[in-house]
């Protein structure tokens, strides 16, 4: 792809700091067994040691759901051949958004620790993700993705 990557951080107008300068988006993929892949996020990352979804920066003119699918292949060895879209959804700040993709997996794939971002991934069954240290905004989205599966 050209142009310009989505590398550098957005500062918001009270001071927090958010990761792509043309917002993020992340994969929710759920395994036919009724599972969700889950990445437990590096100390050195923002918010790490905290559990989360494999996603990243998106790159300027590339879609939501382009981005995760480039980000979890790159973080977790996602197959984007084996993922069906399901819907997505949006958290707007007005100056910066991530873009939850949820999609199902067609088949139950071994998730490849690909990158230094990740200590762990791991498949987990959805009734079991909120007792896992959510990173924050994940944690916040959770209980309404979850109705929404």
């Amino acid at each position: 792809m050209s142009g310009a990557s989505g590398d550098g951080w957005v500062d918001g107008p009270d001071g927090s700091r958010y990761w792509g300068r043309y917002g993020a988006a992340g994969l929710l993929a759920l395994s036919p067994d009724g599972e969700v892949l889950l990445q437990h996020r590096a100390e050195w990352s923002h918010f790490g040691g905290t559990w989360g979804l494999p996603g990243g920066a998106r790159h300027e003119h590339e879609t939501a759901v382009d981005a995760a699918l480039r980000e979890a292949n790159e973080e977790a060895g996602v197959p984007g051949g084996s993922i069906a879209f399901r819907f997505s959804e949006v958290l707007d700040l007005g100056y910066w958004s991530y873009t939850t993709v949820v999609a199902d997996a067609l088949e139950r794939f071994e998730p490849v620790l690909a990158d230094r971002e990740s200590i762990e991934l791991r498949w987990i069954p959805i009734d079991e993700v909120a007792g896992y240290p959510l990173h924050p905004r994940f944690a916040e989205a959770w209980p309404g993705l979850r109705s929404r599966l």
